[in-house]
């Protein structure tokens, strides 16, 4: 995996859903801010406690998970 040091998972916070640096701020919320048009500055204003670096983390984690990996089999 990317070494992502503001992405987080604890079981007491959010029930274990990746998260930024610990906060109750979930990574598909940041994403889904984006998705949905939002500008960092837009995301910043309304979440001051975020920082560029954590929505760019929160991008970068969304994109590795969505990586397709294709294994090769044989058919009968």
């Amino acid at each position: 995996m990317l070494n992502l040091s503001r992405i987080t998972f604890d079981r007491n916070i959010m029930a274990g859903q990746a998260c930024i640096r610990g906060m109750r701020i979930p990574v598909s919320l940041v994403v889904n801010l984006v998705a949905n048009g939002k500008s960092i500055e837009e995301i910043l204003e309304e979440y001051p406690d975020l920082e560029p670096e954590d929505i760019r983390e929160s991008l970068l984690y969304a994109a590795w998970l969505t990586q397709e990996q294709v294994y090769p089999f044989k058919s009968a």
